[in-house]
């Protein structure tokens, strides 16, 4: 079980996200606390949970990210070191149900199942805004609509809630990627098993606490252009394993029944289903034009591009070291920057 964490600010969110796992119907081998490049929190976690590393029902480990990357090298780090056949990973600002872990775990019964995922529900400082979509959801690094409402395979899972099989995760490699660690990992896993699943479990609950700040028009268009702009680069990385229907299908999805729904609703009087509805093509128009600048921009630093993929990370195997991703060229939705109070806070979550 890893949790990572970059910020004091965070610190009452991840003792709560820790005590959750403490607290699971099924224990956990281990809660590994991956802390980013952060000296003085990684202090004050040895200090919290010393006296719980040994001898207790689930011990805690606080380790510092061992690599110059961010998200996806804090989460390697705690990889490498890992004891479950089965890594599952937690945002430090989400807590979970506590039979969260139980219903996460259990399609692993089945060999075909590479990775779980959950559902992370929102967790609102304040209220929801009346005119946000629940198709981008996804914005806040959450479920949205459009995932299936029973388990099923999908394409790709949510970071703040999912787990993998750590032999697959050391085949692929381990986590490639900074800005999109969950949707990298996913796809390189179906690239390499197309007959295994990655499977989506609803049923296995999260509370991912969305602050004020990620609340607003100008994050919510901020981050529909600029997450998919940098997933351009994040797919050229992929090379063979990168594959667009999962955001083919989403537009489709949210331009097709999300707009419907929302004028409908307006008719029966709801007057802010004009409002989601217009949010919902505004932030497809968004993305779309995060993925068009992706594209020129990846093409206009080929020269650079090409010295940074020289020496791709990767991870071995079972029981062996972890190098970190390769960074990705610095964006605004680098997590270096995922701070409730900056305008553009990412988040984890891409569609």
């Amino acid at each position: 079980m890893v949790i990572c964490a970059y910020t004091e600010d965070r610190w009452g969110l991840l003792g709560r996200a820790v005590a959750s796992v403490q607290d699971q119907e099924r224990r956990p081998v281990e809660i590994i606390v991956s802390v980013d490049h952060n000296e003085a929190l990684l202090e004050r976690c040895r200090q919290e949970w010393a006296r719980e590393s040994e001898g207790t029902a689930v011990p805690v480990t606080v380790i510092a990210n061992k690599y110059d990357g961010r998200l996806g090298s804090a989460r390697n780090s705690a990889a490498e070191i890992a004891r479950g056949d089965i890594v599952a990973f937690l945002d430090d600002d989400a807590w979970a149900d506590p039979d969260w872990l139980a219903r996460l775990v259990a399609p692993y019964g089945e060999d075909s199942v590479v990775a779980v995922g959950g559902a992370p529900t929102p967790e609102f400082e304040g209220t929801r805004p009346a005119w946000f979509p629940v198709e981008f959801d996804w914005v806040f690094g959450c479920a949205y609509a459009g995932l299936p409402e029973h388990r099923a395979p999908v394409l790709r899972l949510i970071g703040a809630n999912m787990s993998v099989r750590r032999e697959a995760l050391a085949e692929i490699g381990g986590f490639h990627s900074d800005n999109h660690d969950d949707m990298d990992m996913c796809h390189r896993l179906k690239h390499l098993h197309p007959d295994e699943q990655l499977v989506y479990e609803p049923e296995a609950r999260v509370h991912h606490f969305v602050p004020v700040a990620r609340t607003t028009w100008a994050y919510f268009w901020r981050r529909c252009f600029f997450v998919n702009r940098g997933k351009v680069e994040a797919f050229r990385r992929m090379e063979g394993a990168a594959n667009l229907s999962a955001d083919v299908g989403f537009a489709r999805r949210a331009l097709s029944r999300g707009v419907v729904r929302g004028l409908r609703q307006a008719i029966h009087g709801d007057t802010s289903g004009m409002t989601r509805a217009a949010a919902i093509v505004a932030g497809v128009v968004l993305a779309g034009s995060g993925h068009v600048a992706g594209t020129w921009q990846w093409h206009r630093s080929r020269a650079a591009r090409a010295h940074r993929l020289s020496a791709p990370a990767r991870f071995p195997g079972p029981g062996a070291k972890l190098a970190g991703p390769v960074r990705e060229s610095p964006t605004t939705t680098d997590r270096v920057h995922d701070d409730p109070n900056h305008e553009l806070s990412p988040g984890r979550n891409e569609w």
